[in-house]
């Protein structure tokens, strides 16, 4: 999706169309709707989670993966790495929540089947993964989507101020971070230390003081390093893994 184009009327209609219910996904461990949100003359497939709808967590606070959702595709979007798809916070059927763009995608691919034939959009996740703390990056969290580009989905368990990170993407762990991805992540630190546009100011809405300096402090070792993160100690893969 252009950013400048299909990507902001995506976000127009997610934020102002008609919300219609079309069923109950059926995997996942919060209630998640797959709905059509209607506009005047069009109409998309989205993804709706309602806070409502969320397993309470010991370590996430009740009712704020939605912000998650929306912090991530912030992320994404600043960094210009358009990973997640078109995301925002809303009232739905059932209360407030998320409500994401449903990529349309090949439902046979995932993650663990994609081989090398991605490896540099693999590798972009694995440091967006590193950087937003993902605590849940399963094979199944990667979508091929028809326009055969990978998209990246589900980090309501992300950004939590304490290390987190699981993932099944670990072949990159210890090299170094190409060039250009680096230099994404250097203007990103500016942008989160100086940057007074309206996404800055929702980011502080949406994360707590600590999340963001902790976000800020992952990105510093990011930097100093070069390298992609290592597994930290205890548990470094989700479970289910796909």
């Amino acid at each position: 999706m252009d950013k400048n184009g299909s990507t902001q009327a995506i976000i127009e209609l997610l934020q102002g169309g008609v919300i219609e219910m079309t069923g109950l996904v059926p995997w996942g461990s919060n209630y998640t709707f797959l709905v059509q949100v209607c506009g005047d003359q069009e109409e998309v497939d989205a993804i709706y989670k309602p806070n409502l709808g969320e397993r309470p967590l010991w370590d996430f606070e009740q009712g704020t993966l939605s912000k998650r959702e929306r912090a991530a595709f912030l992320v994404s979007e600043v960094l210009s790495w358009d990973l997640v798809p078109p995301t925002v916070i809303r009232d739905g059927p059932h209360g407030e929540g998320s409500l994401q763009y449903f990529v349309q995608h090949d439902t046979e691919q995932h993650y663990l089947t994609l081989g090398d034939s991605y490896k540099d959009q693999i590798s972009r996740i694995a440091l967006f993964d590193a950087l937003i703390n993902n605590a849940d990056r399963k094979s199944g969290h990667v979508l091929l989507g028809l326009d055969k580009r990978l998209w990246a989905i589900d980090h309501g368990v992300s950004f939590h101020s304490e290390y987190k990170l699981r993932s099944v993407i670990w072949e990159f762990a210890g090299d170094p971070i190409p060039e250009p991805l680096w230099k994404d992540l250097t203007g990103f630190r500016t942008w989160l230390s100086t940057a007074e546009d309206g996404y800055r100011h929702e980011l502080q809405q949406l994360l707590s003081g600590s999340e963001i300096a902790a976000l800020g402090h992952r990105l510093e070792l990011m930097l100093r390093d070069g390298c992609f993160p290592l597994p930290g100690s205890g548990r470094h893969y989700p479970w289910p893994i796909i």
